[in-house]
C-alpha cells in the first residue's frame, strides 16, 4: 500500500526515533509499504518518520540509481558515484564510523519536494544494523550508497539535509520551506502537510 509522505514542518521529522523490538506488530507489512511508497515517489531511500512512524527503520535501494547513472554517464563515473548497489532494510541502525574523503553532491528529499542543495559528506561509513529477519550485520558502504544511508540515518536522528547547508542558504530557502509545510507545492505522490493536516 502506498502511504502519504510527511512534509517538511511536521514534528515527527524532528524526533529521535525509538528502537524496534523483535515481533513488532505489522513490521513486515510496514516494510513492504515503505518500499512501495518509495518506488511510487520515486526515491532511493525512505525512513519511517517520513511516513509518520517514529521508529529506527529505513529502506534503501541504490541499485536503480546506479543503473540509471551508468546509462547517463558517457565516461566512467567518479568513484563517489559508484559503490556496492544494495536493496536493503535497516532496523535499529547505529553508525559506527564515517570516514574517507569529503565530497559534495546535490541532495533532495521526498519530504522536501522541489528543493535540491549541495551537501558535504564523507564517502565511507561503517554501520551496524538488523535486517527484516533481525539478523545483525556490521558493514562498510562507500560512494553513493553510503550517502543515501547517511541521508536516511539522519532522518531517524531527527536531522534533515537542509540542516547540513549554510545558514545563508537556509535563510534563502525559508519561504519555499514554509510553502511546502502549507501544501503550496506540486507533487506527483501522496503527501501529508502539517499545516493542512490532510493528504493530497
Amino acid at each position: 500500500m502506498t502511504l502519504p509522505i510527511v512534509a517538511y514542518g511536521d514534528p515527527v521529522l524532528r524526533k529521535k526515533t525509538e528502537e524496534i523490538q523483535p515481533g513488532h506488530a505489522g513490521l513486515a507489512e510496514l516494510i513492504e509499504n515503505m518500499f512501495e511508497t518509495m518506488y511510487n515517489a520515486p526515491g532511493v531511500g525512505l525512513a519511517a518518520p517520513q511516513i509518520g512512524q517514529s521508529l529506527r527503520l529505513f529502506v534503501v535501494d541504490s541499485e536503480q540509481w546506479l543503473r540509471e547513472n551508468e546509462k547517463t554517464q558517457s565516461e566512467p563515473a567518479e568513484n563517489h558515484l559508484t559503490g556496492e548497489p544494495i536493496k536493503q532494510v535497516f532496523i535499529n541502525p547505529r553508525m559506527i564510523k564515517e570516514y574517507g574523503q569529503k565530497w559534495t553532491y546535490q541532495e533532495g528529499c521526498l519530504s522536501i519536494p522541489g528543493i535540491r542543495e549541495d551537501v558535504q559528506r564523507l564517502d565511507k561509513i561503517v554501520i551496524r544494523y538488523f535486517d527484516e529477519n533481525f539478523h545483525e550485520y556490521e558493514k562498510e558502504f562507500t560512494g553513493i550508497t553510503a550517502r543515501i544511508i547517511q541521508h536516511e540515518y539522519d532522518h531517524i536522528e531527527g536531522i534533515l539535509f537542509t540542516d547540513r547547508i549554510s545558514p545563508l542558504r537556509r535563510q534563502i530557502l525559508k519561504n519555499r520551506l514554509q510553502a511546502i509545510s502549507k501544501g503550496d507545492v506540486q507533487v506527483d505522490y501522496k503527501m501529508l502537510f502539517p499545516a493542512r493536516k490532510k493528504s493530497r
